[in-house]
């Protein structure tokens, strides 16, 4: 195989992501090894790699990565809210949970306030008489 150069990083991790998005996460994987080898600092790539990983139920391998993500990007709330998917996925609802509740907290969005369990400020259900 030729030496690879940055800007064929580039291309390998931009088709990586369109690989992902048309659900192959193996081929995505294939393509994003090299770039992160070359490359291990990329938080990107190594964020890409994770989301294949997890769509390919490679848990553990997706796990790992998001950690690396999180080691050093600790407030990375989408890091933290796919860890999270991960650890559930895999049969960890308590250390999920803390993880969905570092997302909500750093990031208040619908979708990880309600994987955090957390309360509806408005609207709240509940009935009185």
């Amino acid at each position: 195989m030729p030496e690879r150069s940055p800007e064929t990083h580039v291309i390998d991790f931009r088709a990586a992501d369109q690989l992902l998005a048309a659900r192959d996460p193996r081929g995505a994987i294939r393509l994003l090894d090299p770039v992160i080898t070359a490359h291990p600092e990329n938080t990107a790539a190594r964020l890409l790699r994770a989301r294949a990983f997890f769509l390919a139920a490679q848990l553990r391998s997706a796990e790992l990565e998001f950690q690396i993500v999180l080691e050093r990007e600790p407030a990375n709330a989408f890091a933290h809210f796919a860890l999270a998917r991960t650890l559930e996925r895999a049969g960890r609802p308590d250390e999920a949970l803390r993880h969905f509740r570092l997302a909500a907290a750093l990031e208040p969005r619908p979708d990880f306030l309600e994987a955090a369990r957390f309360a509806p400020a408005d609207g709240a259900e509940g009935g009185g008489g």
